[in-house]
C-alpha cells in the first residue's frame, strides 16, 4: 500500500489517512486516480467493512492542490491544455469519483485546513466531524482556477448555494465554528478527541445492518439528482428485497426482545 494514503481496518471500520504531511497533504499528485480507485474498490469488495473515517496526516487535512507544481508546470500541470484536461479526468476526477462511491458511510474528520481540493474531498464524504483547528475554504479564484474537481456540484448540495457562492467568490476561508453554524460539518471538537469522536460515531453506524445500510446510502445519493417519482420506485423495489433478508428477521426479533441486533450482511 502506498504510503501516500494509508490504510487501517479495525473490524468493521477502516480508517484512511492522506499521508504527505510536510506538504499539508496536497492531493492531485500522478498516480492518485490509480491510487484512490483501487483503495476503495477493494473497500467495497469487502463486506465486513460498514463504515470509513477519512481523515489526514500531521496538523492538516489537506491543503488541496499541489500549488508548488502549479507555479513550476509540473507533474499534473505540466504541458498544454489539452494533457492538463486528461490528467485532471484521469487523475483527480478518479480519486474525487472513487471516494464518492465508496458504498458505506463515510465521515470525514477533518484534522486541520481543508482548502480548495481539499474542502471538496471533506464533502464527498457523508458527515463531517472538524477539529476546533479547523479551516474550511474553496480558494480556486485566489490561484486563478476554477473548481476542477466537482465542488460546483458537491458545495452547494452541503451548504446551499448562497453559501458556496459566497466562499467561492470571495475566496475567504471560515473557521471551525462558522463550519458547524453554515451545516459544513456536524460537530466540533478539540482536536485531541476527534478520532474519538470519529470512531464513536462510526461505532453507531455499524450496529445496523450492512446490506440495508449500504441500500440506505445509495438511496441518500440518489436522491440527490433523481426524481421524487424515481426514489418512490427505488425505494419499492430494495424495501421488497430488504424484507427478505435474513438481518431484517433479526432485527425485528431484536426489536422485541429489547436487544442489540446480530447482523450477519445475509
Amino acid at each position: 500500500m502506498s504510503e501516500a494514503l494509508l490504510v487501517d481496518i479495525e473490524g468493521p471500520v477502516a480508517t484512511l489517512t492522506i499521508n504527505r504531511p510536510d506538504a499539508r497533504n496536497p492531493l492531485g499528485h500522478e498516480g492518485d486516480g490509480d491510487l484512490f480507485e483501487g483503495v476503495c474498490a477493494r473497500l467495497n469488495a469487502d463486506r465486513s467493512v460498514r463504515a470509513v473515517i477519512l481523515t489526514g496526516a500531521g496538523k492538516a487535512f489537506s491543503a488541496g492542490g499541489d500549488v508548488k507544481a502549479m507555479r513550476e508546470r509540473g507533474g499534473s500541470f505540466a504541458g498544454p491544455a489539452v494533457a492538463i484536461r486528461e490528467r485532471y479526468r484521469t487523475g483527480i476526477h478518479r480519486m474525487v469519483r472513487a471516494l464518492w462511491g465508496i458504498e458505506v458511510p463515510m465521515i470525514a474528520a477533518v484534522n486541520g485546513p481543508a482548502i480548495g481540493l481539499g474542502n471538496d474531498v471533506a464533502c464527498l464524504a457523508d458527515t463531517r466531524i472538524a477539529s476546533d483547528k479547523a479551516i474550511f475554504g474553496a480558494t480556486f479564484l485566489k490561484i486563478g482556477l476554477i473548481p476542477g474537481d466537482g465542488g460546483a456540484w458537491l458545495l452547494p448540495k452541503v451548504i446551499g448555494m448562497a453559501r458556496a457562492s459566497e466562499l467561492l467568490y470571495t475566496g475567504e476561508t471560515i473557521d471551525a465554528q462558522t463550519a458547524l453554524s453554515w451545516g459544513l460539518v456536524s460537530k466540533v471538537v478539540p482536536g485531541d478527541q476527534l478520532m474519538n469522536e470519529a470512531q464513536a460515531l462510526a461505532q453507531k453506524i455499524v450496529r445496523q445492518p450492512p446490506d440495508v445500510l449500504r441500500m440506505t446510502k445509495r438511496l441518500l445519493r440518489e436522491g440527490q439528482s433523481a426524481s421524487f417519482d424515481m426514489i418512490m420506485e427505488l425505494s419499492a423495489a430494495m424495501q421488497s428485497l430488504a424484507h427478505h433478508t435474513e438481518d431484517h428477521a433479526e432485527a425485528v426479533n431484536a426489536f422485541f426482545e429489547k436487544r442489540p441486533g446480530q447482523y450477519k450482511g445475509r
